[in-house]
């Protein structure tokens, strides 16, 4: 069993699924293969090593599948929290949530291809279908998250204006999804209507649709000229006739952003990520519903998905999440991403070969991963030599100090108090 100690060096995991990017080009899997191995109870090292297949995630935290462990001796994270609650997490976070696991859960994701148009459903919801579904959703939390970019990342977020979308659906191709009623305004009623009808819609009327939309110019679609673009790109991946095609081209915002941009996708915000390499953070969940950019088997139900379905955010701009400064950050070369939900905030530190960094102690824990680069790190003093790929779990009430080396640092640290 591992000693009281204000840092822990874990050992995670990387998960693989069709979406991710392959072997060496997925950077969840450089970072978990540059984690040391463990010994367990057999005495036998058990390192990370790289293969030639898809790499999408590596998961940091206590979610028990899969879950982080103490890489100095191979003890679950969760383990070593329950036996120090109270040094570790600190009683005022175990009293907020209830317990002594962690509230969030962050992750690096890879993404080659689209993920499955979906949504995460909020804490009713989930606790409904956790019991009677506890196989498929395996908690009863809502997972809200946010998705920070490390590099050029495209997603679809959320739903564009509703003028917008309004006069995509004048299109010729479009005008069977629209309502049988039709309003003098287009509304959030009606764009729900108009999203059933794209998820019900056969296989040959979507692929018909597709068709049709591909062969127009691109002047027709105003602002959105990507679509005739981008939706090649889609039924590759996928297929003509995926109705996430419809619904995320005609009725999504479609966002690229840049290396240290940001996006907060709430709990029931219908979302679907299509490439690039990112820090995401959520509450801890695991729960998702899914009905696009998915074979048709592993589609969840469409009256289920639309009950849910929130209208918020409603442009690209709305689903942006700014960063702002961190009040104990002594040397300024540290901002925080503080999404609307009380599970977690967000860190991000840079720093060029031999700066400096000093972060105040937070009243709850964190999860630190040296995402790029080098440093010297004292956490309460002890000192620590952080490289790139180390995640670390941090004590409450643990002050960081931070020397980069020569190539500089970009941290990241997720934490709650």
């Amino acid at each position: 069993m591992a000693p009281l100690e204000p840092v822990y060096q874990l050992k995670c995991s990387c998960n693989s699924y069709p979406w991710g990017r392959q072997g060496e080009k997925s950077a969840a899997a450089r970072l978990c293969a540059k984690q040391p191995g463990w010994v367990d109870q057999k005495d036998v090292s058990k390192p990370f090593t790289i293969e030639d297949k898809p790499y999408a995630e590596m998961w940091m935290g206590t979610y028990p599948t899969p879950p982080s462990y103490v890489a100095s001796t191979g003890e679950n994270l969760q383990d070593l929290l329950d036996r120090h609650a109270d040094e570790l997490i600190g009683n005022p976070v175990i009293e907020k949530f209830g317990s002594s696991m962690l509230p969030f859960l962050p992750k690096v994701l890879s993404i080659s291809k689209a993920l499955p148009l979906q949504l995460h459903p909020n804490k009713d919801l989930s606790s409904k279908l956790h019991e009677k579904h506890p196989d498929q959703f395996t908690d009863p939390n809502h997972k809200p998250e946010i998705a920070l970019a490390l590099g050029e990342f495209e997603a679809f977020c959320g739903f564009k204006p509703l003028e917008q979308i309004s006069k995509l659906m004048h299109l010729d191709p479009l005008k069977k999804y629209m309502p049988s009623i039709i309003k003098p305004d287009f509304d959030d009623q009606q764009l729900k209507a108009v999203v059933k009808k794209m998820l019900e819609a056969d296989d040959e009327s979507v692929k018909e649709t597709y068709k049709a939309i591909t062969s127009l110019s691109e002047q027709e679609f105003g602002p959105d000229t990507y679509i005739p673009k981008l939706a090649p790109r889609l039924a590759e991946q996928y297929t003509e006739a995926d109705p996430g095609l419809l619904v995320a081209l005609i009725t999504m915002n479609y966002l690229v952003l840049q290396r240290g941009e940001s996006i907060y996708i709430p709990a029931d915000g219908i979302h679907a990520y299509l490439s690039g390499d990112i820090i995401e953070c959520m509450a801890r969940s695991n729960n998702v519903l899914n009905t696009g950019f998915c074979p048709r088997s592993e589609r969840d139900n469409v009256d289920l998905f639309i009950s849910c379905l929130t209208f918020t955010p409603h442009s690209g701009e709305e689903a942006m999440l700014k960063s702002d400064s961190f009040d104990r950050s002594k040397e300024h070369k540290t901002i925080r991403f503080a999404p609307p939900m009380s599970e977690f905030d967000m860190l991000q530190t840079t720093l060029k070969g031999g700066e400096k960094e000093s972060l105040g102690a937070v009243k709850g824990p964190g999860i630190l991963l040296a995402t790029e680069g080098s440093a010297k790190m004292k956490a309460n003093g002890k000192e620590v030599e952080l490289t790139e790929g180390q995640v670390f779990f941090v004590a409450q009430g643990t002050a960081l100090e931070f020397e980069a080396g020569e190539e500089g640092l970009l941290m990241h640290m997720a934490y709650v108090e």
